[in-house]
């Protein structure tokens, strides 16, 4: 094989967006052979934009059997991205997936059980681990420059979002159209790097989510998180979508230093000896240790959607290691999950959650969602 034929499962923001880098022929060794989508308007514009060699289909399992493609990008609503992933790997087919991985975890580890048994290429489109700041910060981290972590803040509160905003359409900010609110929207990015730079997952999360607190929806739209981690270090997760202006803040604390990314830039305050020896060392009463304000230079350029489409695709073609292995999607949901699971029952969540009392409690938001998740499927556009 010299070229992967790439089929796109909807068209909706995100489907549309790859499917213009792909015909274009900006991803090398990927060729857009097909797409499926239910909604006859953006097939009409795939007809019109996409040219006579894309095949279009209505039917995903007329798709999937088509012989055309030899893997798919799905770009669907949340609720569909494990079901239409499982379906792909029956059929023999690489799969890159669009953040999140699912609604709820359960779900999400029955796909990557799928994945497995398949032996087929799974990625997620996870393009933030492609920013240059967050990999400098991996590297920093995994190195050991840091030392071991103490402490993980993150503040992400410029997800501003307009009252108009959700009622753009009936099925945003609902149980059972999006499956969540800020977390499942737009925080996926975040809680997938933080919990990759450092590569260590808390082992249990008390929060505090609130509903409709800013805007006329009934899911969450601020949020306070408290984590503990195994080796003892705590961290803190503050987002909201009814803040401006908003701050965008990740800061570690460890036992060198301290590490914070912010407006695009990477300080490093670094000790010239551990906290830890200095700690065990110094005699003089009130003092610290000696520290330097580093600016670490950050080499590069994110590649985004494409750099990961990319990398699945060589992945494909030449054994290339992935940058966002599909079947990590599940720990930044695990988090999300994790944080609604704790607000619902107001109490601490061990990590890994009870996934039936998970998905016990979304069922219910569910039932007395403001839209019904039958008919709200085919209509999404993500």
């Amino acid at each position: 094989m010299d070229k992967v034929r790439i089929g796109i499962i909807g068209l909706g923001n995100m489907g549309t967006g790859h499917a213009k880098y792909l015909v274009n022929n900006e991803v090398k060794g990927a060729k857009l052979t097909a797409i499926c989508e239910f909604r006859a308007d953006r097939l009409e514009w795939a007809k019109e934009n996409l040219g006579e060699d894309v095949q279009l289909f209505d039917n995903l399992d007329t798709f999937l059997a088509s012989g055309t493609i030899d893997g798919v990008l799905i770009a669907t609503p949340h609720y569909d991205h494990p079901e239409v992933a499982a379906k792909a790997f029956q059929a023999g087919l690489h799969v890159l997936c669009e953040k999140p991985a699912g609604v709820y975890t359960k779900q999400v580890r029955q796909m990557n059980e799928a994945a497995q048994a398949s032996g087929k290429v799974f990625s997620m489109m996870y393009n933030q681990r492609t920013n240059p700041l967050y990999k400098k910060l991996k590297d920093l981290v995994s190195s050991g420059e840091l030392g071991e972590i103490r402490r993980t803040n993150w503040i992400i509160t410029n997800w501003y979002r307009s009252q108009s905003y959700y009622d753009s359409g009936g099925w945003r900010a609902t149980w059972a159209g999006e499956g969540g609110g800020v977390l499942i929207n737009q925080d996926p990015h975040q809680l997938d790097l933080w919990q990759w730079t450092i590569d260590m997952m808390p082992k249990r999360v008390r929060a505090f989510c609130y509903f409709g607190k800013h805007r006329n929806i009934e899911v969450e739209d601020d949020v306070t998180a408290f984590v503990e981690y195994e080796n003892g270090a705590t961290g803190l997760f503050v987002t909201t979508t009814g803040e401006a202006p908003g701050t965008n803040r990740f800061e570690l604390s460890g036992d060198r230093g301290k590490i914070v990314i912010e407006d695009g830039k990477l300080t490093f305050w670094r000790l010239r000896v551990s906290e830890r020896e200095f700690n065990e060392t110094f005699k003089g009463g009130f003092g610290q240790p000696e520290v330097w304000k580093c600016e670490i230079p950050v080499e590069g350029q994110e590649t985004g959607h494409k750099g990961i489409t990319q990398n699945w695709v060589d992945a494909i073609l030449h054994g290339t290691p992935l940058v966002a292995p599909g079947e990590e999607g599940i720990k930044g949901l695990m988090l999300s999950n994790a944080m609604l699971l704790s607000t619902w029952t107001d109490n601490w969540v061990d990590l890994p959650i009870d996934e039936e009392l998970f998905e016990q409690h979304l069922q219910d938001k569910i039932k007395n969602s403001k839209v019904n998740k039958e008919a709200g499927f085919k209509t999404l556009d993500v």
